[in-house]
C-alpha cells in the first residue's frame, strides 16, 4: 500500500486555489482581475477557481428563495400537512439533484444544531445525506446528541460508504452514538442476538427518543439503493415488490399507503423504524424522478412530516 503525502507544491497549489476561490466567489472579482492580482495567466486563474470547488475549499449555498420555491413549499405543507418544506431551485432536466438539495439539507441540519436547547438528532444514511454532511460548516455542539437510526455495517463487513453520523460528528463536536450493526441481519435469530447487547440497546433507545431526524428515502423500483449496495438480492427485492413495496427508509420497506410491510426482510432490519407519530420532527431529504412514488407514500403515511427536495420533485409530488 502506498500512502500519498501532500508535498509543499500540493499545499501551495491549495493555498492558491483557496485565494482564487475567495477572490472569485466572495470578492466578486473576474478571472482576469484574479490573474492580475496573483500574477498568473487567466487560464491558471480559471483552473484554480475550479480547484477550489472540486477540493471542497469553497461551499456554495443559495440563501435567496424564489417566489416559485416559496409557493411550492406552501403547497406541499398544505397537501401533506407538513411541519415544514424546503424546495431548492432545480438544476435542470437530467442534472443530479444532489447539487441543489444537499446544501439546503445542510442548512436545515445546521439550524437544528445551532439551537441552545439540547436535541437528540437521529440520522439515516444515503448519498444525499452524505453530501449534506460534507457541506456542513464546523460547529461546536456539545449540548446535542447524535444517534444513528440504522446499522452501519455493509454485507462484506466494511463500514457503510454512505454512513453519515461519523462525518457530522467530526464537524460539530457533538456526542454521537453509532449503531455498529449490519444493516440487515442474516436471520431473525441473529438480529435478536445483536439487539440483546447492552450498547446496542442504549443506542436504539436513544434513537427512539430522537427529537428530530434526518433521513434519506430509497425507492424500491428499478435498481434501488438496497440492491445496488448489496443489502438485498434480486429475489428478495422481487418478493418485497410483490408485497407492494414502493420505498424504504433506514432499510425498512413500506407500501403505497406509507405502511411498513410485515415482511421477513423488514423483520431482519437492525435499525429502528422511523415514524412521525409524536412531536418529533422527521425530515425526508430526497429528490429525483425515481423518488417520487416513495416520497408520496412516506408523506401520505406520515412516516415523514417534513421535506427537503427540489422544484421538479415538488411539482411531481403535487401532481400525484
Amino acid at each position: 500500500m502506498t500512502l500519498h503525502r501532500r508535498t509543499d507544491a500540493d499545499t501551495t497549489s491549495l493555498d492558491e486555489a483557496a485565494r482564487a476561490g475567495w477572490l472569485y466567489y466572495v470578492g466578486g472579482k473576474t478571472q482576469d482581475q484574479i490573474a492580475r492580482d496573483l500574477g498568473i495567466s487567466r487560464q491558471r486563474a480559471q483552473r484554480l477557481v475550479s480547484k477550489a470547488v472540486s477540493e471542497g475549499l469553497i461551499h456554495m449555498r443559495l440563501d435567496h428563495k424564489t417566489a416559485a420555491c416559496l409557493d411550492l413549499e406552501a403547497r406541499l405543507i398544505a397537501k401533506f400537512n407538513l411541519k415544514f418544506a424546503r424546495v431548492a431551485i432545480g438544476l435542470g432536466e437530467g442534472a443530479d439533484p444532489v447539487g441543489s438539495v444537499a446544501p439546503a439539507a445542510a442548512a436545515e441540519i445546521e439550524r437544528v444544531l445551532s439551537q441552545s436547547e439540547p436535541q437528540i438528532v437521529g440520522l439515516g444514511t444515503g448519498r444525499m445525506l452524505r453530501a449534506a454532511a460534507e457541506g456542513l460548516r464546523t460547529m461546536e455542539c456539545p449540548q446535542h446528541k447524535l444517534v444513528s437510526l440504522i446499522g452501519n455495517i455493509s454485507p462484506d463487513g466494511t463500514a457503510s460508504f454512505f454512513d453519515v453520523i461519523m462525518r457530522i460528528a467530526a464537524k460539530v463536536q457533538a456526542p454521537h452514538f453509532p449503531m455498529p450493526l449490519p444493516v440487515i441481519a442474516s436471520s431473525r435469530e441473529e438480529r435478536a442476538a445483536f439487539l440483546a447487547l447492552a450498547p446496542v440497546q442504549r443506542a436504539r433507545d436513544l434513537a427512539k427518543s430522537a427529537t428530530v431526524a434526518f433521513v434519506g428515502v430509497g425507492e424500491m423500483t428499478g435498481t434501488p439503493p438496497l440492491l445496488k449496495d448489496g443489502f438485498l438480492s434480486r429475489e428478495e427485492l422481487a418478493a418485497m415488490q410483490a408485497q407492494g413495496a414502493v420505498g424504504e427508509i433506514c432499510a425498512s420497506a413500506y407500501n403505497a399507503e406509507g405502511k411498513y410491510l410485515a415482511a421477513d426482510l423488514n423483520a431482519r432490519v437492525t435499525g429502528v423504524k422511523v415514524v412521525s407519530d409524536n412531536d418529533a420532527l422527521v425530515v425526508g431529504v430526497a429528490a429525483g424522478p425515481a423518488k417520487v412514488n416513495a416520497l408520496d407514500a412516506a408523506l401520505k403515511g406520515r412516516i415523514l412530516n417534513a421535506l427537503v427536495t427540489d422544484e421538479a420533485t415538488a411539482l411531481a409530488l403535487l401532481s400525484v
